[in-house]
């Protein structure tokens, strides 16, 4: 290597892979892009801090993460003599670069909160603008993304049930929250990574390694994503824009906050449908700081509902969250409302119906071929299925293989239904009803 290329040579120092490197060219000017630099600003986990301490790390982080894996495998399944052109592996690399740039704030909490739209469309629409932007590279990356490309693993290893993107964040998020059980032999499974019949596999010998992630993935469900805390972090922010929304409705303004908030609070309900140029300049502006100076500003607001939601998550002041055994009744959600209206005269009785909700929670840690097929046709083969790959070249399906992830552990599902209220109406939750 030159001077000249040593001393134009990105390398970013990564507490969770080590030294990673930038590839020049189409990279270098994504990671550069006001639109990747934005996720600097997205917290990978939302509010989990709350939960987590360490948890403050963002989807710029993982995006490097993902893309330093995604290149791994590429060089891995090269090295297998699985030819991959060096426009493939730079479309790729764009690919997984710009996977999260359509996340909304606070990532999941407030995906479908402000648009409609779910993150991949608005990560599409970005792609698609940076397209343009630079003269038609991102072409190829696009194809990849969509499930276009003919050559399918590509795609796979950006999104399948065994790709970069979760395992990153697997590590990433248990590296930075502590929960040393959603640690996964991401090395050994790329290593073992191998293509049959053009779609991504594993070597028969990698099964344990593959049951090794699906339980940590599961694990790292429960005890982080869907942890009580988080739910109820998630659900009162929800329920705070739910409000400054009605509050705008009924002032014709958006209660105080920043210009690109406002934007969304204000916007009529005939344009978040649609996606145009102006929509989407206006999210590229949304981050975590304009939610978090929203909540600081209304905890003064003079409508008390607002201002108490902002307070509670300001000043971590939640409800409880108890799991229950089965949907909590109608009848009971009332009296709780009642009661917690009875003990506050003072607050608005709208309060109570914003402290006081239920739900379900899901985890599928894993899915066979055919479980949630879209409409009108079937899953495509090998978007869902991990193979295993005999030494004679058989892929046999992972469910068929593994002892620990049977079709009865696939099918068996795992919800949990919830309530949320106040601590101070513990006493009136039937104990019979909470699972645990």
């Amino acid at each position: 290597m030159s001077q000249n290329q040593q001393a134009t040579r990105k390398i970013v120092n990564d507490p969770v892979h080590g030294f990673i490197a930038i590839p020049e060219g189409l990279a270098r000017q994504l990671v550069d892009h006001p639109a990747m630099q934005r996720l600097r600003r997205i917290a990978q986990l939302g509010l989990s801090s709350n939960v987590y301490p360490g948890a403050t790390h963002t989807r710029f982080q993982h995006s490097l993460g993902a893309m330093h894996l995604a290149s791994g495998a590429l060089e891995n399944l090269d090295r297998k003599g699985y030819r991959i052109a060096a426009a493939e592996r730079e479309a790729t690399v764009a690919a997984i670069l710009l996977h999260d740039a359509g996340h909304a704030p606070m990532s999941h909490a407030l995906e479908h909160a402000l648009l409609p739209q779910g993150h991949e469309q608005l990560t599409l629409a970005i792609m698609q603008r940076i397209n343009h932007e630079l003269g038609g590279q991102l072409e190829a990356a696009m194809a990849i993304f969509q499930d276009r490309h003919p050559r399918r693993f590509l795609h796979q290893l950006i999104s399948s049930q065994l790709d970069a993107d979760r395992m990153d964040y697997l590590l990433r998020d248990s590296f930075f929250t502590g929960v040393v059980e959603g640690k996964i032999p991401a090395d050994r499974l790329i290593k073992m990574m191998e293509i049959h019949q053009d779609n991504l596999a594993v070597e028969y010998k990698g099964l344990y390694s593959i049951e090794s992630f699906l339980q940590a993935r599961r694990v790292m469900y429960w005890q982080v994503y869907l942890h009580k805390t988080v739910i109820i972090g998630e659900q009162l922010l929800k329920a705070l824009i739910r409000r400054a929304k009605e509050i705008t409705q009924e002032d014709g303004q958006a209660p105080p906050c920043t210009p690109s908030l406002a934007y969304f609070l204000e916007l009529e309900p005939q344009r978040i449908h649609t996606l145009d140029d102006e929509l989407l300049d206006r999210f590229l502006e949304l981050d975590d700081c304009d939610i978090h100076l929203a909540i600081k500003a209304w905890q003064k607001h003079p409508d008390l509902t607002l201002a108490n939601l902002a307070q509670a998550i300001y000043l971590r002041r939640l409800p409880r969250l108890y799991f229950t055994r089965q949907e909590p009744q109608a009848e009971l959600i009332g009296q709780l409302q009642e009661a917690y209206r009875a003990q506050h005269p003072q607050l608005p009785a709208l309060l109570a119906e914003r402290l006081i909700m239920t739900g379900t929670v899901r985890n599928s840690t894993y899915q066979s071929r055919g479980e949630q097929a879209p409409a009108g046709g079937e899953e495509p083969m090998g978007s869902r299925e991990i193979k295993l790959l005999t030494p004679q070249g058989e892929a046999i399906a992972l469910a068929s293989a593994s002892r620990l992830i049977t079709p009865e552990f696939i099918a068996r599902g795992d919800s949990h239904t919830y309530l949320i209220a106040p601590k101070e109406l513990d006493h009136l939750i039937p104990h019979e009803l909470i699972a645990h």
